[in-house]
């Protein structure tokens, strides 16, 4: 293990990506103090079907990124590890991958890559548990006339770091979901970006997220919209229970001059389940031509629906189970999306669990 050196700017806190984010809880990930852990833990641990591999390879990274962690991570690691789907595979069961072994006093540099071939169609889940220090740099990559669905729940212990980008190269036709749950860690610093590529793309980034007494997370949309007739879809969901309960959800949508025809829409809506919990939420739309289908963004931030407990409660259900009910009913759209029951349910037991410590 080895310390990484500084050879980049270091953030402070001023600048308007950074501006949120508690610097001083990152383990030294964004500042190059962070002692370099010699693993690599994401792992399938199920026999893949044909057509997908799993490997460990050396390739350049997709696109440049502004982000001092991400430059950090590619500079540390010129390999890889490479999901590949192949052009015209259908896999009709999701794909897992998982990390849980990590450490607290030394980090790891993640590069992953996601790539289907042309008409390749799969769902993928990503899985992170346990304690860990991580910073990642997730490449996905559809060729024509792909479509991925894409989870990646992060569902760590309560001293976990994790800050990673999330992004997405769209070509011609392709489909692209995208379900981003966090229910764990100390601080969790997510940045799910897209990219048009070629015309008639479609993207939904949807993502849920419950903070507990304590706890940051930040998750930062950036959708480009650089080509004609693309769609796109954000919808974020996030509740809050506890004092100190912090995220953040930033939404930013480019739509250039050349991308005609573009439709688009983001949605953040936050429910405050108790005093001394912050929600930030800042969507922001910037349109460079006026030939397009639509384009619009809303945000809401507010407390528990009274009128909803009083009609539970009045029907002799307690009121902890009505806050508990009120709760799943408020994720259920965004969870139910997941498309599998036992992991649906999982998630929302963990909800449950930690509502119940929250004490809301």
């Amino acid at each position: 293990m080895s310390l990484l050196a500084t050879n980049y700017l270091t953030p402070t806190g001023r600048e308007e990506a950074w501006r949120f984010t508690p610097l001083k809880r990152l383990r030294g990930l964004h500042d190059g103090l962070a002692i370099v852990g010699d693993r690599t833990s994401l792992i399938s641990s199920h026999a893949l079907p044909a057509g997908v591999t799993f490997t460990r390879e050396e390739l350049p990274p997709l696109a440049s990124s502004d982000d001092v962690i991400i430059e950090r991570i590619r500079a540390l690691s010129s390999s890889v590890s490479h999901l590949c789907i192949a052009s015209d595979t259908e896999v009709a069961d999701a794909i897992v991958l998982s990390r849980s072994a990590g450490a607290l006093n030394s980090a790891e540099f993640s590069r992953v890559r996601i790539s289907l071939g042309a008409h390749a169609v799969a769902t993928v889940i990503i899985e992170n548990t346990g304690d860990t220090v991580l910073a990642e740099d997730l490449e996905i990559s559809l060729a024509p006339g792909s479509s991925l669905k894409f989870i990646t729940l992060q569902e760590f212990e309560s001293q976990s770091v994790y800050t990673a980008r999330h992004h997405a190269v769209i070509d011609k036709d392709a489909e692209f979901k995208s379900i981003t749950v966090t229910v764990g860690g100390d601080v969790v610093r997510i940045l799910p970006t897209v990219e048009f590529i070629a015309p008639g793309g479609s993207v939904e980034l949807l993502g849920v997220y419950f903070a507990t007494a304590g706890q940051f997370f930040e998750h930062r949309m950036h959708v480009d919209h650089a080509v004609p007739n693309a769609k796109s879809r954000v919808n974020f969901k996030g509740a809050l229970a506890g004092r100190d309960a912090h995220t953040v959800w930033i939404g930013d949508v480019l739509i250039r001059a050349v991308a005609e025809g573009t439709d688009t829409y983001e949605l953040n809506r936050n429910l405050l389940l108790s005093d001394g919990a912050r929600a930030d939420s800042v969507p922001n739309l910037e349109i460079e031509t006026g030939e397009i289908v639509g384009a619009g963004h809303a945000s809401t931030t507010g407390r528990f629906d009274d009128e909803q407990l009083f009609y539970l409660m009045s029907r002799g259900i307690a009121l902890e189970d009505a806050r508990r009910l009120v709760v799943r009913g408020f994720f259920n759209e965004i969870v139910t999306e997941i498309g599998m029951e036992s992991v649906q349910e999982r998630l929302m037991n963990r909800i449950d669990g930690e509502l119940e410590k929250a004490g809301a």
